[in-house]
Formats: structure tokens, sequence, C-alpha cells
């Protein structure tokens, strides 16, 4: 097996000029098709277009220069053929969709589209007349779907991430079925504009990864409101960037369909997640299986049918796709509205019952089957991949697909983490902490995990704590009660000076840069939510206040300071290294003297 180049790697190559631009022609001739993954491959004046378009850019001013990736079917490209699996329904597409203008603007470059379920109708990868796409491990296994070729690409190390969708779980079976990341994202967040949609109102684009660290780059490259999106929302400033609850849940009834490797890689899951110090609770899952069960077996479907019927005929569609679409017509607009009123009322059960947690584990499919099974029975087949998938868009969640194992058969299985919308941060967070916990290769290669970035966005501030708001500290809740998560536990750069305050209640530091002598002060950085920080500021009091402070990594943070006036009585007691060694000083000094009989004198 072969080292792929995450994005990373990419970028340092071209750094280094060890390759360029011009190179991405010959690359993308070599590319071999036998797997299926590709629908049209970018040839020199496809790839010639994009570089004109870059080059009166700087490379370093462009965070993905140079960097391939490929884009599923149904997704807009200028100058490539959009066919969502359907030849009859091709045309030549004009413009690009929104997300991959944001990409080209990036640097990123686009080296061809990838083959699907027709019109992303399924979660086996077999629908399509551009052939079934073969599995990255084993070719007489299913790849998923519907974004297959998307996550094969990956997976085989063509490109470091692509753009796939998600409706019922097409960025999410993909990725378990091929040992890669699967981000699927809040709806909303990415814009849909430039997507053939299967169902519009919940569907996303979603993003394949070799590591949550390339796929969280692509993202904060790809999000933000689109007006021209009627689907599009604000990303709203409130909510938590980590984990913060201690407890995961996982569904009390597992239907695996007999697949006893997958139940073994699930329950060494569960006991994965709880040596990173998390509680695991079974919960009941009734609901969740009533509403991914509505997808198909209620009017629902009749989503898909007009968005395939505003493109071709049935008589032009896949036998299957032709087969589920038609279902439509038992269903009239009273069914339509009466499936709706049940999403709701479903999938605010399923909100509430995700409230104590920080996240719900699942398989991220329940178990694979061969090409030649799936052919046999294609419906059923079909239906099983989605057993904890086709709730999830329904229910409003955000989600990532991770590796979790590689079975006895040399088949890789996944979980999933599933939270509610705008958790995407949180959960790509903590996927950077599976990923190196779980200590897999990357996709279909030989290389293993290592970080390459911080998880962060504009959607928070970070704020070092220096006295009593640290963990478990007197005024600690003021940031906890405000979505506050604790990112590390760290040192100031080594010029600052610490001091005791005087007439506080309760007894707070003061916290000063020394331009003579100083240390370095025991710090916390906690995340804060953008919208929240405010109000903390506001509780605030005097001679303290909120400023810059420097960290031991020469990085600058949000953080407590102090007027100058308050230090003038103030007891300096910098050599203590920290406020809790200070007032552990001052409890171990009591404690002295109430066993000597002085402690209400002392006191």
């Amino acid at each position: 097996m072969k080292n792929l180049w995450t994005i990373q790697d990419w970028k340092q190559a071209y750094a280094s000029g060890s390759i360029q631009l011009q190179d991405l022609k010959a690359y993308a001739a070599s590319i071999q098709n036998d797997n299926h993954a590709w629908i049209e491959i970018a040839d020199e004046a496809q790839l010639q277009a994009q570089f004109e378009a870059l080059s009166e850019k700087p490379s370093a001013d462009l965070p993905l220069y140079g960097v391939p990736f490929a884009v599923k079917d149904n997704i807009d490209v200028a100058g490539f053929h959009t066919t969502a699996a359907c030849k009859e329904a091709a045309y030549l597409a004009e413009t690009d969709a929104a997300v991959v203008v944001k990409l080209k603007a990036a640097g990123a470059i686009v080296l061809g589209k990838t083959n699907l379920d027709q019109f992303a109708t399924g979660l086996v990868g077999v629908r399509s007349p551009f052939g079934a796409v073969k599995n990255s491990f084993n070719p007489e296994y299913i790849s998923g779907g519907s974004s297959s070729g998307s996550s094969v690409a990956v997976a085989n190390g063509v490109v470091p991430f692509s753009l796939g969708t998600d409706t019922a779980g097409s960025g999410r079976v993909p990725a378990g079925h091929n040992n890669i990341v699967g981000l699927k994202p809040t709806k909303g967040w990415f814009s849909t504009k430039g997507l053939i949609p299967a169902c519009r109102t919940i569907d996303v684009i979603s993003i394949f990864a070799l590591s949550a660290d390339d796929a969280w780059q692509t993202a904060q490259v790809m999000q933000g409101y689109d007006a021209a999106d009627e689907y599009s929302r604000q990303h709203p400033a409130n909510v938590p960037t980590h984990f913060s609850k201690g407890k995961i849940a996982i569904p009390a009834q597992l239907e695996l369909y007999g697949d006893a490797e997958t139940e073994k890689a699930f329950a060494a899951a569960v006991e994965r997640v709880k040596a990173l110090g998390y509680s695991v609770e079974a919960i009941d899952f009734t609901v969740f299986n009533q509403l991914a069960s509505a997808l198909y077996s209620k009017s629902w479907v009749a989503e898909r049918t007009a968005a395939v019927e505003s493109l071709v005929t049935r008589e032009h569609c896949h036998p299957v796709i032709a087969k589920i679409i038609a279902q439509a017509d038992q269903f009239s607009a009273v069914d339509a509205m009466q499936a709706e009123y049940e999403r709701a009322d479903l999938a605010r059960k399923i909100n509430l019952a995700l409230e104590p947690f920080d996240a719900l584990m699942v398989p991220t499919a329940p178990t694979i089957y061969t090409i030649a099974e799936v052919e046999a029975d294609p419906i059923a087949k079909n239906s099983h991949m989605g057993a904890y998938t086709n709730f999830v868009n329904f229910a409003d969640l955000s989600a990532i697909a991770l590796p979790n194992a590689i079975r006895a058969d040399g088949l890789p299985t996944g979980v999933t983490f599933i939270a509610p919308a705008w958790m995407d941060q949180a959960l790509a967070s903590f996927a950077q902490t599976w990923q190196k916990t779980v200590n897999l290769p990357l996709g279909r290669s030989s290389q293993g995990y290592e970080k390459s970035i911080g998880i962060s966005s504009q959607h928070s501030v970070k704020l070092a704590v220096v006295g009593a708001h640290l963990s478990g500290m007197p005024l600690n809740f003021q940031l906890s009660a405000r979505c506050g998560t604790l990112l590390k536990a760290t040192k100031t750069a080594p010029n600052y000076k610490l001091y005791a305050l005087k007439n506080t209640a309760p007894p707070k530091p003061g916290l000063q840069c020394a331009s003579k002598g100083g240390q370095a002060i025991d710090v916390e950085v906690w995340e804060i939510p953008f919208a929240n920080f405010g109000h903390i500021v506001a509780e605030v009091p005097a001679p303290l206040g909120i400023g810059n402070v420097q960290l031991a990594d020469g990085s600058w943070v949000k953080g407590f300071i102090c007027e100058g006036y308050a230090l003038e009585n103030a007891l300096e007691i910098s050599h203590f290294g920290g406020w809790r060694a200070y007032i552990q000083s001052i409890q171990s000094t009591n404690t002295k003297f109430k066993c000597s009989g002085i402690g209400e004198i002392a006191s």
C-alpha cells in the first residue's frame, strides 16, 4: 500500500517546488477508472482554464493552492457535464455550484466528476449506467452510495478530499465502507446552489477526506450563508465548540443483520469511548427507527419524484430508481401534510432524547454486501445501509463518519457521531481525538493519522483565565453556563507577574505583563461562543478587564488583565506559578492553624 497525500502534503509539495500546477495534467491523464469511480476526468483544456484563473493570485494567499479535488456528478462545475448518473439528463454546466466557486477561489483544482447512485437515490453505489463503483479494499464489495465515486477517489489517494451529497446517509455510508472521514454538515451551513436535488428540503453537500483535519479545512472554505439558496441559514454564534457533557449515547436496540464483525467492531468502539473518559448510555432507539423508515415508506418519496421528473421521464431512469419514484403515485397531498406533522413530532422527540449527551454513536452501516448480493436484492439490501443514517437529516442533526476498525475479512467498518444542529465544530474536534486513538491507516494506505491543524472558526473566542474562573473555582460557572469549553491548561509567556488583589470576593488575582522580570504563569484557555463572550465581559468588575495575553507558544488570546493602580497594594504571588497553587498554600496554612488550636485567632 502506498502513502497518500493529505491537503498538507500537497501544499508542502508546491511550497518546496517538487511539483507545479502543470504537473496535474499528466497526473489526471494517468488516472485509471477500472473501479468506475469517475464519470468525467478533467482534460488538459479544463485544467488549463482553472490554472489561468489562479495565475494572478499569489499562491501563499490561497489556502488550497493547487490541491486537486473531485466533485460528485450531481454538483455543477463550469465546463464539465453534470449527469446525476443519467445520460439522458446530462448538460454542460455553464457556472460553478456555490461551494465550488469558493473552493476554486481558495486555489483548489477540480480533477473530475465522480460516479453515484443515479439521482443520488441509493446507499450502495451500484445504481449507475456508468458501472457499479468498487470498494477500495475489495472490488467484489459495494463502495456505498450514493456518493460512491467521491469516496473511493479519496480512499485510493487520487485526491485528498472530495464533495459528495447527503440526504439519507450518502455522505456517511461510503466513508464507513472505505475507511475515510465523511463530514455531514448541518443543513444550510453550506450552500446547495448548483446541486441537482434529491430531497431539496433536507439535502446537504458533504465532504470526504482522509482526516478530520482536511475535512474541517475544506469546510471552512465552503461554509457561509448564501442568499441565493432558500435553505441556507446563518451560523448561530452561541453553540459549544467542543464536547462538554462527558456522555455519549448508543442505541439500546442494535440491528446488524447478523454481521458479527460489525458487532465486534462496535463493541470495541464503545470501550474506546469509555477509555477517552466518556460515560456511555444505551437509549431507546424506537423513535429514531420510526423517523428513518419514513424517508422511503411515506410520502416523502415524492420529493425525489419531483426532482427526477423535472429532468427526465421515468423511462430514462435506472430500473430500481424508476420503481422507487413510482411510489409517490400512491400518496396524496393530505398524506404529505400528515407525514410532515409526524416528522416534526419524531424529530422533536429525537432532539430531546439527545439533550443530555455530547453525541450519539452508531455504526455507520450495520453490515456490508457484495455487489452481486445487492444486485440480486436491490431494495432490501439498500434499505439495510440506512439503518443508522436515514433519520439524521430529517431531525436536523449534524454528523461525522469516522474509521473504526479493519475487520477480520479485510474490509473497513466505521462509526458515526451524531449531534444537534450546528455542533459541527465540536464533532470535528472530537474526531481528531478519535482518529489519533483509533490509530488506523488513512484510507487504503499504510500511513497513520497525524494532526495537522487546530479545529477553529470565526464563531468563537479563545479566553485565557488565570484566577477565579479556573476549573473548580468559584466563577467557573460563568464560562460553563455559556457553553464555554476548556481547550487546554498551559502557561503564559515568561514575562508576566501575578498578584493577589485586596478586598475582592471571591478572592481574585491580577495579571500584569512585566517590562522587567516576570515568569510563566499557569492559565487555562477556554473557547467561548462568540455571542456569549460579551456576557462574560459585562460581568468583569474593576479593576479587572479583558485584554490580550501571550501564551507560552507565542500565540495571543483574549485574557483577564488588571489595571495598574490595583497592584500598588496587592501581594505579588508570582513565585507560586499560578493562582491555584497560591490558594492551596493558603488552605494548607489555615489547616495548620486550626490543627494547632489557634484557627479562630488566625482568621
